[in-house]
This record gives C-alpha cells, sequence and structure tokens, in this order.
C-alpha cells in the first residue's frame, strides 16, 4: 500500500501533538511513559518529535490516558487555528 504525502496542515498537527505530550510529559521519564502506555519508546519518540505525524488513534490514547490528558482537549489543542510563523508550547490540559 502506497502512503499518500502528507499535507502541511498533517505535518503541524503532527508537530502540535508531538509538543502537547511532551510538554504533558515533563519531568516523566519516556521509557516509563511508553511502557505504561504500552507503546514503544521509539514510537512515543517519534510522535514527540513530529516524526509521525499521524499516529494512530488508540495509540494517542493510550498515552493521552497515561498523562492524563482527555482525548478531547488533545483534539482541541492539535486543531486549534495558529499560524505557522508564532510557534509556542501549549498549555498544560487536565482531563
Amino acid at each position: 500500500m502506497v502512503r499518500m504525502p502528507l499535507t502541511p496542515a498533517e505535518v503541524e498537527r503532527g508537530q502540535r501533538l508531538g509538543s502537547l505530550l511532551r510538554l504533558a510529559r515533563g519531568d516523566r521519564s519516556m521509557l516509563m511513559t511508553a511502557l505504561e502506555a504500552r507503546v514503544s519508546p521509539e514510537t512515543l519518540r517519534k510522535i514527540e518529535s513530529g516524526r509521525v505525524a499521524t499516529p494512530a488513534f488508540p495509540t494517542i490514547a493510550a498515552i493521552a490516558d497515561v498523562l492524563g490528558l482527555s482525548l478531547d482537549a488533545v483534539w482541541a489543542e492539535i486543531n486549534r487555528p495558529e499560524p505557522s510563523t508564532a510557534h509556542h508550547a501549549p498549555e498544560r490540559l487536565a482531563s
């Protein structure tokens, strides 16, 4: 199966998701977070770095649960309109 290239909007959403998860993880170990979410540390690293811009829903749900983020808050954060020139860290979102 050939995967279509991501649009700039999809890439930007992936970067926002990565920033949100990194911020929510805080000082928590990437390894422990990944293990608790039952994903590989490399998967979490790729998502946080934006290299995986469109991760599977169950993966995001598991990571969000471990970090105490609601899926509604994650969805709202990664889909909020933001000029591509203004990059700032999202606020911590609670469930």
